[in-house]
């Protein structure tokens, strides 16, 4: 997308609204791995979580698939090679790996330190811009991904309690999926500054597909024997979690800097936090209370940098 013709305010509404499905599918997953979703809720045989990553990219595909002819037509598919290798990287480096790795933390630590890891993204994205000189190293950018880390530390509830589980497998791999989440939104801005952003989230979720395909065959899958309702959540999941999240984010990538995208993306744990709090009656601490303002700022702070200075834009940083 021409520079010009970005507009901000877009932006952070694409990359909110995928953190909030995002959030929203967090809260689903209780459903996947608990067996229920609410309390009165009907009961449901738990999913193991490889089914779970690899069932929603791959529904993900098949709807797009039928869609995206009607939106966009199979002639934006046709991309250069070097490009559309990128795509897969960005698939299999970024999307599969940051997922795996993610359920990997949580399983061998716990959700809030699998998370806090992660969401130290926004300094490996700031580092890199600044390391490859796209960006200034501003007192703005520099605070702003400060108070996102400082935020996200205090909504999971890290300080204060026993919450955090230091596994040096867990931490390992959280720790890959934080550099895995920096990879896409680094790649993705890159891909997106070339190519239509259905064009990039076709290939990308691909290359994710084939990737799951291959760690576990469908004769894996058969083999669970899942029911008609399991296979129905599992649809409805991966337009939540995958399809409809990812073309919003994608979306938003053409708008925002990573820098910005990956601060703004700090809002998922925040989102899943307040819907814990009114939807599932769980309690909310006021250090939570006060990451959630940290957050805000961080985005309120991180918008002003352009609008009083240039920005050079992160074009092909992927080599």
């Amino acid at each position: 997308m021409d520079i010009a013709k970005r507009h901000p305010i877009r932006g952070y509404l694409y990359i909110g609204g995928a953190t909030l499905l995002w959030a929203v599918a967090a809260i689903l997953g209780r459903a996947a791995f608990t067996g229920r979703l609410l309390p009165a809720a009907t009961a449901l045989r738990p999913i193991d979580p490889l089914i779970l990553s690899q069932s929603r990219t791959t529904f993900s595909l098949l709807v797009l698939a039928c869609v995206l002819p009607l939106v966009r037509g199979w002639q934006r598919l046709r991309v250069p090679l070097p490009d559309l290798g990128r795509m897969f990287l960005l698939g299999v480096l970024g999307v599969a790996v940051s997922n795996y790795f993610y359920y990997l933390a949580i399983q061998r630590t716990n959700v809030a330190t699998a998370i806090i890891l992660q969401y130290t993204a926004p300094a490996w994205v700031l580092l890199y811009a600044l390391a490859r000189g796209f960006q200034k190293p501003t007192l703005d950018r520099i605070l702003a991904v400060a108070l996102a880390l400082a935020g996200v530390v205090l909504v999971v509830g890290i300080l204060g309690s026993a919450a955090v589980r230091l596994d040096a497998v867990g931490v390992t791999a959280a720790m890959v999926a934080s550099f895995a989440f920096a990879f896409y939104n680094i790649g993705g801005h890159s891909l997106l500054t070339r190519h239509d952003r259905w064009t990039v989230l076709f290939y990308t979720i691909l290359s994710t597909s084939l990737f799951w395909l291959f760690l576990n065959p469908p004769w894996k899958i058969r083999a669970a024997h899942y029911s008609p309702a399991q296979w129905l959540f599992l649809l409805g999941f991966s337009l939540l979690s995958v399809l409809l999240p990812f073309a919003s984010y994608f979306a938003g990538l053409e708008h925002l800097e990573p820098t910005r995208a990956v601060v703004v993306s700090c809002m998922e744990p925040v989102f899943s936090i307040l819907i814990a709090r009114f939807a599932l009656g769980e309690s909310m601490r006021p250090l939570q209370s006060v990451g959630i303002v940290l957050v805000l700022l961080a985005i309120t702070v991180v918008e002003r940098p352009d609008e009083r200075r240039g920005s050079v834009p992160l074009v092909e940083p992927i080599e």
